[in-house]
């Protein structure tokens, strides 16, 4: 998780939101990757679903059943169907997300009837993750706040 966490501040640092995540199996990392969403202008660009995206190349299998995902946010429903067709063995995730997570926050996934359920485990170094995530928003309103109050030229 601590990776997944550098990954989510590299993220932030790229104006992304912060979000990092980490695919190991074999208690190696196979793949990493962080939201790019607006430098690639893909809103499927999401951390898990470049992670993933990148293990099924490597593999030559978009199917990972060894792997185990860890990510800095709870993960949406985009993903949350990613990591079942990826048939992941297990996710673990930090902060909980209140607009749009998938597992406990906004919605309960309806695993009941799907044929794959990885093993899930939430909170997982939550409130570094949190921070990371609240942090990243301040300082994106802070910024907004103060371009606002900005004289504008020529008036």
């Amino acid at each position: 998780m601590r990776l997944a966490l550098a990954l989510g501040r590299t993220a932030g640092e790229r104006g992304e939101v912060p979000v990092g995540a980490v695919l190991v199996s074999g208690g190696r990392v196979l793949a990493r990757g962080h939201n790019q969403c607006i430098r690639r202008n893909d809103p499927t660009a999401h951390a898990e679903i470049t992670a993933i995206r990148r293990a099924g190349r490597l593999r030559g299998n978009y199917r990972l059943p060894d792997a185990d995902l860890y990510t800095t946010l709870e993960p949406c429903a985009m993903c949350l169907g990613a990591i079942v067709q990826a048939r992941l063995r297990r996710l673990c995730y930090g902060a909980a997300d209140p607009k749009a997570g998938a597992i406990r926050s906004t919605m309960r996934f309806p695993f009941g009837k799907l044929n794959h359920r990885p093993e899930i485990r939430g909170g997982v170094l939550a409130d570094e993750c949190g921070r990371l995530l609240k942090g990243f928003f301040a300082d994106k309103r802070r910024k907004r706040a103060r371009a606002a109050r900005l004289p504008v030229s020529g008036s």
